[in-house]
């Protein structure tokens, strides 16, 4: 999980808030509002996944409310709740594996949902070379990790093939590299690239490459 820095909302989402009252539904949200929300989202979190950190395109996603709309009714279009997350299904059975935000659906819990918009998110985790997730050892956040990766299913065998192969990707690329190169590197490589794009699965690389200096 990357950290979100959640930036000034769209002068369109702006306007359209002004104008929307308490029992406005997201369904009737304005198409072109909408869109505008969509791209300041997605440029946000550099086109990958709040939550599993994969690729993901404006057909690829959607618009995840961090606290459930169906419970904070207030927050349905406050723009610090909203964030992207994959369609979190295999493109060969749809709707199964569901992780991510279909996975999370009206679940939440203050105390035990790492949060995207946390900056010390991408730290309550851990992975290995095998492309698991695991929590972190910190015993504060340890309950609130173990409990985000099994309601998001962070853990499914799909994201772990994904994962692995990212790191895969990492290790042979820091082969014969010294400490400092791989330093550089890793700083390259988490950087957005020309299209203002972070690599999927941003944090794995960031932990993997953290253990090489």
């Amino acid at each position: 999980m990357k950290y979100i820095e959640k930036g000034p909302q769209p002068k369109s989402l702006a306007a359209y808030n002004k104008k929307v009252s308490a029992n406005t539904k997201w369904k009737s949200f304005n198409r072109s509002v909408k869109n505008d929300t969509y791209d300041s989202i997605l440029h946000e979190q550099g086109y990958i996944c709040c939550y599993c950190g994969i690729k993901i395109s404006r057909r690829k996603c959607h618009i995840e409310h961090y606290r459930p709309k169906s419970k904070y009714t207030h927050l349905t279009f406050d723009y610090s709740n909203l964030i992207s997350s994959c369609q979190g299904e295999d493109e060969q059975r749809p709707t199964k594996p569901v992780h991510c935000g279909h996975k999370k659906g009206g679940w939440f819990d203050e105390e035990l949902m790492i949060s995207p918009l946390d900056p010390n998110c991408s730290s309550y985790f851990r992975y290995t070379g095998a492309g698991e997730i695991l929590p972190t050892e910190d015993p504060e956040h340890q309950e609130a990790a173990e409990t985000t990766i099994k309601m998001l299913a962070l853990d499914i065998n799909k994201l772990k093939k994904m994962r692995r192969k990212a790191v895969e990707g990492v290790i042979q690329a820091t082969q014969g590299l010294s400490e400092k190169e791989v330093k550089q590197l890793a700083e390259a490589y988490l950087e957005r690239d020309g299209s203002e794009s972070y690599a999927p699965f941003w944090a794995t690389i960031d932990y993997v490459m953290r253990q090489f200096y």
